[in-house]
């Protein structure tokens, strides 16, 4: 059937929820009364409501008779997308309550890497034991480049360190626990179980260590300066800790790290912590959030459950 000229279809960006309501009582009903009962209005104003949607659009919806009223080809065309239309604002409204009550939406945090093997999974995995729903997006790296991101917007939350002035004001800063590195060995190393270990020793072996623009990396070098002793030269430089464990594990390389990060592994008997005072530490890391910046519900959840988790594992830091 061929539209008439006269329809102005541009029009529907007129018509209003409670309109496509009663079209749909009409069509469900066959009556104009019982469609008006049905949206809790009058028959005059059902009856009004439909000749408003009829004069907007230019055409008619449903022909009168005796026994009520029958959609027309418009009619019929108009039902099928209002039923699409109205269950689509039926599921963003609940989107929306879903969202505003934390129970869905995205979350994006950062986290350095010995927070990154504890309180930030176990923090995840409480929220979505509650609420499924919710995407978290998790990226692991230096706490520089994540509160760069951070202030970029890229992220809601990182747990790291403020390493300087650059954007602290715009920084809340919410302490968590030190970092401090031991020695970290496969198990049967031949340092393992030696116990007037010295420096020296140590830098007579291959290292895995963290990229040269690190601060955790100027800080190893300078332990071992500080102890008389030149720098290792036989080097592995990663900062990815699958690859230092596995590397660990499968030769006599030795790492710095935080005992907490590579925990299971030690745990069962992979990897040992080499007997000697590294000398080698971290500030505080934390929860590093924007200032001023509200969170999402959804990174209002992860934001809870860090803080919560935080609470028991470092609770003898603070």
């Amino acid at each position: 059937m061929n539209l008439p000229s006269n329809v102005n279809w541009s029009s529907a960006s007129r018509l209003k929820t409670r309109q496509l309501l009663l079209l749909l009582h009409l069509y469900e009903q066959g009556s104009v009364l019982r469609a008006a009962e049905a949206a809790n209005m009058t028959q005059p104003a059902a009856s009004k409501l439909l000749a408003e949607m009829e004069g907007l659009l230019g055409v008619q919806l449903f022909e009168r008779h005796a026994r009520g009223v029958e959609p027309t080809w418009y009619g019929k065309v108009l039902v099928h997308r209002a039923r699409s239309a109205l269950s689509e604002i039926g599921r963003a409204q609940d989107e929306i309550a879903a969202m505003r009550n934390g129970r869905m939406g995205r979350a994006s945090i950062g986290t350095v890497v010995n927070p990154g093997t504890n309180l930030v999974p176990q923090a995840i995995a409480a929220v979505k034991r509650a609420y499924p729903d919710i995407l978290v997006r998790v990226e692991m790296d230096y706490s520089r480049p994540l509160v760069e991101r951070l202030l970029d917007g890229q992220l809601d939350i990182v747990v790291g360190r403020i390493m300087g002035p650059e954007g602290a004001g715009d920084l809340d800063f919410e302490p968590l626990a030190d970092e401090p590195h031991s020695v970290i060995a496969r198990a049967g190393h031949p340092l393992a179980e030696r116990d007037d270990l010295a420096h020296a020793d140590l830098a007579a072996f291959g290292w895995i260590v963290p990229p040269v623009e690190s601060i955790l990396r100027s800080r190893l070098d300078a332990a071992f300066l500080d102890h008389g002793v030149p720098q290792p030269q036989n080097l592995i430089e990663t900062s990815a800790l699958p690859v230092i464990t596995n590397l660990l594990r499968s030769s006599d390389l030795l790492a710095s790290l935080p005992v907490a990060s590579v925990m299971p592994h030690v745990q069962a008997r992979q990897l040992t912590v080499l007997p000697i005072e590294l000398g080698v530490s971290m500030e505080y890391f934390g929860i590093i959030r924007r200032r001023g910046h509200v969170l999402s519900p959804a990174a209002g959840r992860i934001l809870d459950a860090l803080r919560s988790v935080a609470s028991e594992l470092y609770a003898s830091a603070n």
